[in-house]
């Protein structure tokens, strides 16, 4: 049996963009992927807007919580996504990094949110594409 591939996903807070990656690739993947999310400075708390928009679509984020980005987490990624973490991100060498320009939500009205939702899960489901899961 194959072990899971690891995806982390990684913002400045934790408290949006990576949180909602997390959240839309851990929905379509199956089981077959393993995914954490963390940041570089998490907040308190998730951004409520966040939480409101991933809802709308079936996605409960409310238990879910702003967890820090650990050198093990890197680690055991195979992939590691960033999301406007510049280079507060530890590098590792064999590492596959992307890194999705994506507008932070946190400010944003609801409909801004929207759309970075949505830009977000096109990503992922490329992502998974490129992974070898193709029922994204």
């Amino acid at each position: 049996m194959t072990p899971r591939p690891e995806v982390l996903f990684v913002c400045v807070h934790n408290a949006g963009r990576s949180q909602m990656a997390a959240a839309l690739l851990d929905r379509h993947d199956n089981g077959r992927i393993r995914v954490r999310s963390a940041g570089s400075q998490p907040a308190d708390q998730l951004n409520p807007a966040v939480v409101t928009v991933m809802a709308e679509i079936g996605v409960d984020l409310t238990k879910s919580f702003p967890k820090p980005l650990t050198d093990e987490a890197v680690r055991m990624a195979a992939v590691v996504v960033t999301m406007g973490c510049e280079d507060t991100c530890p590098i590792y060498p064999g590492k596959r990094y992307l890194d999705w320009d994506l507008d932070d939500p946190a400010g944003k009205d609801i409909d801004a949110v929207r759309v970075i939702r949505d830009e977000i899960d096109t990503r992922v489901r490329a992502l998974l594409v490129e992974l070898g899961d193709d029922t994204a």
